[in-house]
């Protein structure tokens, strides 16, 4: 890829992070924050959704654009859907707990709490909130952080729910899930500060370690989302949604850059070739014998075929604008906004079973010459007219500017046309929420993870990678609570200390980084772990229940029959601690089995008698117990 000197270019972006809140409820009613399985829903509703006007009157040019594709919204509703959810009940007031934790990633971010926070209405027509609309609140403003390339402002932070999940495409639209529907979500904006890809991804790995040191996000994924706002100085502002992975940011804003540069040329040397878009034609007739199955398809089902020839556009719809992307997947992206499956253009053709005759035969249908091009949409005719209209609309734009828009986040690091940018008709007032008074002055402020990983060295003496390890994985809050008593099995100092309850942290830190990932790359489903089934295992250990060697085994236990308390699972899978009596016992029969060897090999049998004690237990003794009774009876055989 071609790097480009972002500076001379005028590069300018900026990131907007959405970031799901660990609430037990969600942002305006009881309901559980927990997703489900969309096979689990109990019964499904439909609804179709149209724009409102603001309190100005107006139409905002986004919502237009989405309600122009007439499509049915199904939502999967569940045991716990309640009346808010499906926008049969007004909203609750604003959740306490949500509003803290916002509070407290203000304070990270050295941001100023506003004096009264009111709920407003953002239009959304796109099926993911039954009501139309997304409820938001600004909460905070005028912060900052700091980069390698220089500080960051942070201009505003809201607090929002969450949309509903899409779970799949039908027929007639969209069927969405609404488990996820009201989750609580901050979003948090930057200035447009950040010059580079390397500022921007470092500035989202910053900010991203500020709100996990609340210990109060979700992790996993989708519970976080990127958006990156590019521009270079020829360009447009380009708002780029769903950016899952922190890592593809870097990534996603040079590919933008490179897709502005691209365009800018593309603008430019149509101006000089005095290009131009033709009107829309209907060239059914010159594909009624073709053995094009795309397009023979569209027809056999009563279909049509229409064009737009593209005056002095010959080789630019084929010219590469991003990786594996051209002008032409531009205009693609806009048809398929309207149903259609894409589009075909003569910089391709002949191919996809389009014959050479059948290309001649179409430029002269449009009256296009050599150094023109024509794109043509095979379709149901309705479809067919609406989306080769999209695609000549947008190669009108391209006459003349790169278009400001929303785009969507592709795996690749690419992106693709999804809407208009939208604009502030978008915004109205929520009535039915009360306005609050943020209060800031009891909201303690977070311990950075930074801060979390000197501390576990220093207090629990864990090594630096185990420390970083929990500090930064998702079991971290879990981590706090089991060792919140203090250090059980040592103090700092390596002495012993029996005068705290709380759980051994390097037992804690190694079962949750290191036995818990050991078991996920042997398939045990640990995601139907719970956090009571953690700390159960753990308090067991403490309290001498189990021993460490068992802990595996019990987890597999509880993972693959969750419904089981620890204790009851220990008991039936038979890993209950032994008592010293039994243990030695075990150790005996063992010995004695092998007296022979023993008796010639002395204390060199050890390391293989020490397995088959291990194992004729079953992880229900702990080693450094196994091991001493073994060296004694050993020792009496000698």
């Amino acid at each position: 890829m071609t790097e480009y000197d972002y500076e001379a270019l005028g590069l300018v972006a900026g990131l907007e992070i959405h970031q799901q809140l660990d609430t037990a409820t969600k942002l305006f009613c009881q309901c559980p924050t927990e997703l489900r399985d969309p096979d689990a829903s109990t019964r499904r509703f439909t609804r179709y959704l149209h724009p409102t006007r603001s309190e100005l009157g107006e139409l905002d040019d986004a919502a237009v654009e989405e309600s122009r594709v007439d499509r049915e919204f199904e939502y999967l509703a569940y045991d716990t859907t309640c009346l808010v959810e499906e926008d049969d009940e007004p909203p609750h007031e604003l959740d306490a707990e949500a509003l803290e934790t916002t509070l407290e990633v203000a304070q990270l971010m050295d941001m100023h709490p506003v004096d009264q926070a009111h709920v407003m209405r953002k239009i959304v027509v796109d099926g993911s909130n039954t009501t139309g609309f997304q409820r938001s609140s600004l909460i905070a403003t005028d912060g900052e952080i700091e980069t390698s390339e220089g500080t960051v402002g942070i201009e505003d932070m809201l607090l929002e729910e969450e949309s509903a999940q899409r779970v799949a495409e039908t027929d007639d639209g969209v069927r969405y899930s609404l488990d996820r529907l009201g989750i609580p979500l901050v979003e948090i904006g930057t200035s447009p500060d950040i010059s580079s890809p390397e500022q921007a991804l470092e500035a989202a790995e910053r900010i991203g370690m500020l709100l996990r040191s609340t210990g109060k996000v979700k992790r996993g994924l989708g519970t976080i989302r990127q958006d990156v706002n590019v521009s270079i100085e020829d360009g447009a502002r380009v708002e780029i949604k769903g950016v899952q992975s922190l890592d593809d940011i870097d990534d996603i804003v040079r590919n933008e850059v490179a897709r502005q540069a691209e365009l800018v040329e593309i603008r430019d040397e149509l101006a000089d070739r005095d290009a131009s878009v033709g009107d829309v034609e209907d060239v059914t007739g010159v594909f009624e014998d073709t053995d094009s199955g795309v397009i023979a398809g569209a027809l056999n089902a009563g279909g049509s075929v229409t064009a737009v020839p593209l005056y002095g556009f010959d080789g630019i719809v084929g010219r590469e604008i991003a990786p594996d992307r051209r002008l032409g997947t531009e205009l693609s992206d806009h048809a398929k906004r309207h149903g259609a499956g894409g589009i075909f253009h003569t910089d391709e053709l002949p191919a996809y079973g389009v014959t050479e005759d059948e290309v001649v035969a179409l430029r002269e249908a449009v009256g296009a010459g050599p150094e023109d091009a024509v794109a043509i949409v095979a379709a149901e005719t309705e479809i067919a007219e609406a989306a080769i209209e999209a695609a000549a609309e947008r190669a009108e734009t391209a006459l003349e500017a790169v278009p400001e828009e929303t785009r969507g986040a592709n795996d690749d690091g690419t992106t693709r046309y999804l809407r208009p940018l939208p604009g502030a008709a978008r915004m109205y007032p929520e009535t039915d929420v009360p306005p609050v008074e943020p209060d800031p002055s009891e909201v303690p402020e977070p311990e950075l993870l930074t801060e979390k990983v000197d501390r576990y060295q220093e207090e629990y003496d864990l090594g630096e990678g185990l420390a970083e390890q929990v500090a930064y994985g998702k079991y971290m809050p879990l981590f706090e609570d089991v060792v919140a008593e203090g250090i059980s099995a040592s103090d700092a100092s390596g002495g012993s200390s029996d005068s705290s309850d709380g759980v051994d942290p390097t037992l804690a830190a190694t079962t949750l980084e290191s036995t818990l990932t050991e078991l996920r790359r042997d398939d045990v489903p640990v995601e139907n772990l719970t956090d009571e089934h953690l700390n159960g295992v753990l308090e067991m250990v403490e309290d001498g229940d189990l021993p460490n060697e068992g802990v595996g085994d019990l987890l597999t236990a509880l993972a693959e029959a969750p419904d089981r308390a620890p204790e009851e699972a220990a008991e039936e899978e038979g890993l209950g601690g032994a008592d010293e009596g039994e243990v030695r016992e075990a150790v005996v029969e063992v010995v004695e089995r092998n007296e022979a060897q023993v008796t010639e090999e002395g204390m060199q049998a050890f390391s293989g008698l020490m397995g088959e004690c291990m194992g004729a237990l079953r992880g229900k003794a702990d080693g450094d117990l196994v091991s001493e009774l073994l060296r004694e009876e050993i020792q009496k055989r000698a």
